[in-house]
C-alpha cells in the first residue's frame, strides 16, 4: 500500500469512527429524552433509565473509544459540540488524558481543561514526558504545574525548567530529552548490550548520539552501522561527524527546514559548551509546520487566535472583531473617494459597473504576489540583496498583466458601452491599479516582519482595502480627467 492510500485508509477510519460515536450519542439522548417524557407512575423509573441509556449505548461507546488510539479520540473530541465532547471526554480512560491533551487544538483544550479537577488534571500531566509536560504547561492552572514540579525527580525537574524557559519558535521549545547516547571509545558490542536493556527505544531512534567523557557531542552512530560492522568496532572509528547541530535557541522554522532539506528523522540539539543537550524528532518538527500552516491560514483570515467551531457565539464573534473593525473603518475610506466622485458617476452611470472589476482583478493578484512572498520569506530566500529585483519583477508581471487583461476589460467596456475613451480609461485604470497590488502585495509582508510581525497577519485584509481604493480613486480619476 502505497503512502497516498495508507493515508486515505487512516483518514477514512478515523471519519468512521466520528460516525459511529455521533450514532451511539444521537441514539443515547433520544433514548434519554423518551424515557423522560414517559409518566411512570412506579418508583422503578430511575433504574429503568440507567438500563435503556447509561448501559446500552454508553457501553457500545466505551468500547469504541477503548479500542482507539489518543490522536483519533483527540480529533473526535474536535468535531463535537461541547455537550457531546464533555461527555465523550469523560470516557476515556484516565491513562490516556494527557496524550490526548497534548493531541487536541490549543481552543478545545482550553474546554477539557475547565472540566477537570485538580487532581485529574496533575494524573494527566504526571503521565507525560518533561518536554509535553512544557507545551502542555501554558493552559495548566498554576497551582497544577506547582503540584506536577514537585512530583517530579530533581534531574527532570530541571529539565522541565530549561524546556519552559524557551519560546514556542524555538528549537528549545521542540527539543525532548528522551535519546540515547553512547561514549565514542566503546566497542559496537557494548552499545548492543546497552541498548538490549531498554525495554523499548525513545520514538524515531534512528541513530545513537555519540559523546566524550564530559558529555560534549562528537558525532552520530546510525542504527544500520551497528548491525553492519563486527562487534570489536570501535564507535568513534565509524561515528559520522558531518551532521547538522541544532542549538536551543535557533529558530524553530529554520530546524524545520534542515529536516525537510535533509530528510532527517531527529537532530542533536547541543547547548553553547558543545554540550548534548536534547534531540529534536520529525514528529516534532511536522506538528510545528502543521501548527504554522494553520496560524498563517487563520491571521491571512485576520483570526486574532485559533477557535474551537464549537464555542459560544460570544467568544467566536470577539475573536473576528479586531479585523472586522479595521475592514469597517476601510471600506468607509473607500466609500469617501467614491463619494468624490459623485458628480462624474452621475454623469456617466457605466463607472458605476465598472469599477468593482478594476477593484477586484487588482485585489487578487496582489493576494497572489503576497502569499508567493510569505512563502519566500518562510523559507528565507529573499535577502536584502534580491528585494529589489524581486519588486522589479513583480513591477513587471503587473505591468504584462495589466496590458493584457486591461486590455481585454476595455474591449469588453468599449463593446458594451460603445465608448472609446472609456475603453482606454479601463485598460488605464487595471494596468496603474494591478502595478499598486504588486507594490502592496510585496511590501505588506516584508514591512511586517521588519517590524518583526508574523507576514500572514492580516494581509488579505490590509491588501483588499488598499486596492480596493486604489482602484476606485485612479479609475474614477482617470474617466474625471478624460471623460467628463
Amino acid at each position: 500500500m502505497n503512502e497516498t492510500k495508507r493515508e486515505q485508509h487512516y483518514t477514512e477510519n478515523v471519519q468512521d469512527h466520528l460516525k459511529q460515536v455521533e450514532s451511539l450519542l444521537q441514539k443515547h439522548a433520544l433514548l434519554e429524552t423518551i424515557v423522560h417524557r414517559q409518566e411512570l407512575a412506579r418508583d422503578d423509573r430511575h433504574p429503568l433509565l440507567d438500563t435503556l441509556v447509561h448501559k446500552q449505548h454508553l457501553a457500545g461507546l466505551q468500547r469504541l473509544l477503548d479500542g482507539m488510539h489518543p490522536a483519533d479520540i483527540a480529533y473526535i473530541l474536535e468535531a463535537l459540540p461541547i455537550e457531546q465532547r464533555l461527555l465523550v471526554w469523560g470516557m476515556v480512560r484516565p491513562e490516556l488524558d494527557g496524550d490526548i491533551l497534548i493531541e487536541v487544538s490549543d481552543a478545545v483544550r482550553d474546554s477539557l481543561i475547565s472540566s477537570m479537577s485538580r487532581d485529574e488534571l496533575r494524573e494527566a500531566t504526571e503521565q507525560l514526558d518533561t518536554d509535553e509536560i512544557a507545551d502542555l504547561a501554558p493552559d495548566l492552572p498554576r497551582h497544577v504545574i506547582r503540584d506536577v514540579f514537585k512530583s517530579l525527580p530533581i534531574g527532570e525537574r530541571e529539565q522541565l525548567r530549561a524546556a519552559m524557559s524557551y519560546s514556542e519558535d524555538s528549537v528549545g521549545a521542540l527539543m525532548d530529552f528522551n535519546m540515547v547516547h553512547v561514549r565514542e571509545d566503546v566497542t559496537l558490542e557494548v552499545v548492543s548490550r546497552y541498548l538490549r536493556r531498554f525495554d523499548e527505544l525513545p520514538d524515531h531512534t534512528d541513530q545513537v548520539f555519540v559523546v566524550d567523557r564530559d558529555d560534549r557531542f562528537k558525532g552520530v552512530l546510525p542504527i544500520n552501522l551497528i548491525v553492519v560492522n563486527e562487534p570489536e568496532v570501535i564507535v568513534g572509528s565509524i561515528m559520522l561527524t558531518d551532521i547538522i547541530q541544532l542549538h536551543p535557541d535557533d529558530k524553530a522554522d529554520q530546524a524545520a527546514q534542515a529536516f525537510e532539506r535533509y530528510d532527517l528523522v531527529s537532530a542533536p540539539v547541543v547547548d553553547e559548551d558543545g554540550k548534548l543537550f536534547g534531540r529534536v524528532t520529525v514528529n516534532v518538527v511536522l506538528d510545528f509546520i502543521r501548527e504554522e500552516s494553520e496560524t498563517d491560514l487563520l491571521n491571512q483570515a485576520g483570526l486574532r487566535e485559533e477557535e474551537d467551531i464549537f464555542a459560544s457565539v460570544w467568544k467566536s464573534a470577539k475573536n473576528r472583531w479586531m479585523w472586522l473593525a479595521l475592514n469597517l473603518c476601510t471600506a468607509f475610506f473607500a466609500s469617501r473617494v467614491i463619494g468624490n466622485f459623485e458628480g462624474t458617476i452621475e454623469k456617466f452611470v457605466a463607472l458605476a459597473t465598472l469599477m468593482p472589476i478594476v477593484a477586484g482583478i487588482a485585489g487578487n493578484s496582489a493576494n497572489q504576489t503576497t502569499t508567493i512572498i510569505i512563502r519566500s520569506l518562510a523559507l528565507s530566500q529573499i535577502t536584502h540583496e534580491n528585494a529589489r529585483r524581486l519588486l522589479i519583477k513583480e513591477l513587471a508581471i503587473g505591468l504584462l498583466n495589466g496590458l493584457v487583461w486591461g486590455g481585454v476589460a476595455g474591449l469588453f467596456a468599449y463593446f458594451l458601452y460603445h465608448s472609446i475613451p472609456l475603453g482606454i480609461v479601463m485598460t488605464s485604470a487595471m494596468l496603474l491599479n494591478l502595478m499598486v497590488g504588486a507594490t502592496v502585495g510585496m511590501a505588506i509582508p516584508l514591512v511586517m516582519q521588519r517590524l518583526g510581525r508574523d507576514p500572514a497577519i492580516g494581509s488579505s485584509v490590509m491588501i483588499t482595502a488598499i486596492t480596493d481604493s486604489g482602484g476606485f480613486f485612479i479609475f474614477l480619476g482617470l474617466a474625471t480627467i478624460f471623460l467628463i
